[in-house]
């Protein structure tokens, strides 16, 4: 007896980890958030560009991946004709390449913005993906503070633009130039110290979620998690002695008066030349944005603030988030960071072998849709769908089809039931999983009266919700009515103004 063949094994749908679905909730909810963005940049004179979503991997500097593991932090591949193509990690590294490319054709400064989906090869998280939608603008070709104090106020007003009021978020300002001198004033110069300048500016980075004690401990001898020794994990520390401990904390303490702050780091990197830079450079920003009226509530000058990424070189900002909120499991959340960026003077350099200052700074799109959603200003509920005219007699497809076509061309969203028409019922629920607004239905017995009906499917949720002795209610705003074909145009547009229907 012959084996009985195998049936063929069913494919498993399955998504990659680190990777989201979107539907149509999310998407227009970006969509709505993408365009409060650009309106405030363009405000501000900047103008779209776009770069590909693939870069030669030694374009994008950061990550530049070794022989043995060409996929580190960046996903690689290598092309027919063996260079290293990797996907973009960020949005910055890729305008860098555009400017280089197209120096001479481009007026300097160059102001622009650019958004879309940028890639880490990175382990997932919670609210941690793979892939993550940025917002970016940059100006190429000046190193005035102004450019630096132009994106700390964009960045502010972009925020409230967003529905964000003041008060519940704060644009926080620093300079690398002041955590460099922070370093060489604790003597931590030269490259046999960048171990340990990087657990200083680690520990630096803590003080936003850390006393000062507990991050003193990380600037020494380190620090355990559980509090006591032996608790929890430990972290190693810097080692660094108390007085030099005292010089980190004091500089980088935050501070509600920024002339104190300045005061403070011009004391402490008074004989440090890269650090009296940073200060005079913030001191310029903070009159600029306070000249613009911009107070500390909006702009703050904040010396605690790091900023991950190497090829930063002056001024740093970040905004914050300062609403807290609660998730579904009513645990409290913080969002922190939601954008970010800074002076990068470097960059540009790569290509061009001459000096080219450039600043820019990026929304986490993402990161920030999230928040929104959970702080109740954006509204994640989908779209109303379109218009659905139904089949009611198969053999008048073309009568409805035409339905549509008005529909249409008087700019309004609609469709023709393209299912099985053999139950009317089946497609009323097809209608309202499709967040129809209203349908359209012309049985025989219309047709001859030259009528259509028109259900209100928004006004009849209402009917059935509302107490069933409000007859008056229900006759007044009645959920399906009839008009003449030559008003139906005109009564679907009653429809929708009377629910406000605008599809975004």
């Amino acid at each position: 007896m012959a084996d009985k063949p195998k049936k063929p094994q069913k494919l498993k749908a399955r998504l990659p980890r680190g990777l989201e679905d979107r539907g149509p909730a999310a998407i227009n909810a970006t969509r709505r958030m993408v365009e409060k963005i650009r309106a405030v940049y363009e405000l501000y004179g900047f103008e779209p560009v776009e770069t590909p979503a693939m870069e030669y991997t030694d374009a994008l500097g950061k990550f530049l991946p070794d022989q043995d593991r060409p996929n580190e932090g960046v996903f690689s591949f290598q092309d027919d004709d063996e260079q290293w193509i990797s996907l973009r990690y960020d949005l910055t590294a890729p305008l860098a390449r555009y400017v280089a490319e197209n120096f001479d054709a481009l007026p300097k400064p160059y102001r622009s913005y650019r958004f879309g989906y940028v890639f880490r090869n990175e382990k997932p998280g919670p609210g941690r993906f793979r892939q993550f939608m940025q917002f970016d603008a940059d100006t190429v070709g000046s190193g005035s503070p102004a450019a630096d104090a132009e994106i700390c106020m964009m960045a502010a007003d972009t925020m409230e633009a967003l529905g964000i009021p003041r008060g519940s978020y704060v644009v926080k300002v620093n300079n690398r130039k002041v955590l460099d001198g922070v370093l060489e004033a604790i003597g931590l110069g030269g490259d046999e110290n960048a171990g340990r300048r990087l657990t200083v500016l680690r520990a630096i980075d803590k003080l936003d979620k850390f006393p000062a004690d507990e991050v003193r401990k990380l600037l020494g001898p380190g620090r355990w998690d559980g509090g006591e020794e032996g608790k929890g994990d430990f972290t190693e520390g810097a080692d660094l002695s108390a007085a030099d401990a005292d010089v980190v904390l004091a500089v980088t303490q935050k501070r509600d008066d920024w002339k104190e702050a300045i005061a403070v780091a011009e004391i402490y990197l008074a004989k440090s030349e890269v650090g009296q830079a940073g200060v005079s450079e913030l001191e310029e920003i903070a009159k600029l944005v306070a000249a613009s009226g911009y107070g500390a509530d909006r702009i703050r000058i904040d010396p605690s603030v790091v900023r991950g990424l190497e090829y930063y070189t002056g001024p740093v900002y970040e905004v914050e988030l300062l609403l807290d909120t609660k998730d579904e499991k009513g645990r409290p959340v913080r969002f922190g960071s939601v954008g970010g960026g800074g002076r990068y003077d470097g960059l540009v350099s790569r290509f061009r072998g001459e000096p080219v200052p450039a600043t820019g700074f990026s929304i986490g799109v993402s990161r920030l849709q999230a928040a929104l959603t959970m702080l109740g200003q954006l509204d994640a509920r989908a779209e109303f769908g379109p218009v659905v005219v139904t089949v009611f007699d198969r053999d008048r497809v073309a009568d409805y089809q035409k339905m549509v076509a008005e529909l249409r061309q008087a700019g309004i969203r609609a469709e023709l039931y393209l299912g099985n028409p053999k139950n009317m019922g089946n497609q009323l629920k097809y209608a309202d999983r499709r967040n129809s607004p209203c349908v359209i239905i012309q049985g025989s017995d219309e047709k001859a009266r030259g009528e259509v009906q028109i259900k209100d499917l928004i006004e009849g949720a209402k009917a059935a919700a509302a107490i069933a002795s409000n007859q008056e209610w229900r006759e007044t705003r009645p959920a399906q009515f009839s008009c003449a074909e030559a008003d139906l145009v005109g009564k679907v547009r009653e429809v929708l103004a009377r629910h406000d229907v605008n599809w975004g």
